[in-house]
């Protein structure tokens, strides 16, 4: 199996097997994001899971009003979901293909969908997931489409995502600094990670530790910025202890540098405001901008 990003256009039919919820969510909303920019129809498939998805777009700055509006990103609702897992696969092979279709009429420069299908593990009548991916490579053959299939570890057992990745040439990936299941840390570009998730007794420390070696890098770079920055855009919370260690982390930076601590939502906005944020010289925190969420 193949392994490649989100972004990579070259695949039609993928496969992902998220480790945690932060991860599903990163990489939906940047599979969603990638066909809304290239012009495509997109289609999400709910199953308790859009609005996670909606707020991580948010996160992302990436506008999702108009594209819901006019048409071009469609978030199919829970019940209709569950309806389509239980259709037959000559019924679903039918479905795609006319959404293809459809959307190659309606002028989009082509098709992708993806969501959440977990709930077509309760089927009784023989019928599963694995029924449906060879069936999904005989539609998009061809044609202007992209499937991603989730399979994440959080609602699919095991041996079901060994027999369902199986059936896939292709496996998107998403390499994280840290990940467990509560706190994901992401390298966005040098000098700047993304926090997402909360923080609390149990990955305080790695907090510590990454600003710590973030700071001693650029002190040995000739052409690192001025600014260590964590981007707590998707950072739900930070408990008092982690709120306190980022504030004496700046307190400790040398007055050549910065802690920017950016896009940080209201509720930890109040913490860090409690705990000292804005008595600590060293420490920029910009809040989040309020980007905008679907209705």
């Amino acid at each position: 199996m193949r392994t490649t990003t989100v972004d990579d256009r070259s695949a039609a039919h993928a496969c992902a097997v998220p480790g945690s919820d932060e991860q599903l969510w990163e990489m939906t909303a940047a599979f969603v994001a990638a066909g809304l920019t290239a012009g495509e129809q997109v289609v999400y498939f709910d199953d308790g899971t859009a609005d996670a998805v909606l707020e991580r777009l948010a996160d992302d700055r990436f506008p999702v009003r108009r594209p819901l509006a006019d048409g071009q990103f469609t978030v199919v609702g829970s019940e209709e979901t569950r309806k389509a897992v239980r259709s037959s696969v000559p019924e679903a092979a039918a479905m795609l293909s006319k959404n293809i279709d459809e959307a190659v009429a309606a002028g989009y420069a082509g098709f992708r969908t993806t969501g959440q299908l977990s709930s077509a593990l309760t089927r009784t009548d023989g019928i599963g997931l694995a029924d449906y991916d060879p069936m999904i490579d005989r539609v998009i053959a061809g044609r202007p489409a992209r499937v991603l299939c989730f399979y994440d570890r959080v609602r699919f057992p095991e041996a079901a995502i060994e027999k369902l990745t199986a059936l896939h040439r292709v496996e998107f990936v998403a390499p994280a600094l840290y990940d467990d299941s509560l706190l994901r840390v992401t390298r966005a570009a040098p000098f700047r990670t993304r926090l997402a998730g909360e923080v609390d007794h149990s990955n305080r420390p790695v907090v510590h530790r990454l600003v710590k070696a973030a700071l001693d890098d650029a002190l040995r770079s000739h052409n690192a910025p001025t600014a260590i920055e964590l981007d707590l855009s998707s950072l739900r919370f930070l408990d008092v202890a982690g709120a306190v260690g980022l504030v004496h982390a700046a307190e400790e930076f040398p007055e050549s540098h910065r802690l920017a601590l950016t896009g940080v939502r209201p509720a930890v906005l109040r913490v860090l405001d409690r705990c000292g944020a804005p008595f600590a010289a060293q420490l920029d925190v910009t809040p989040h901008p309020g980007a905008e969420v679907a209705p």
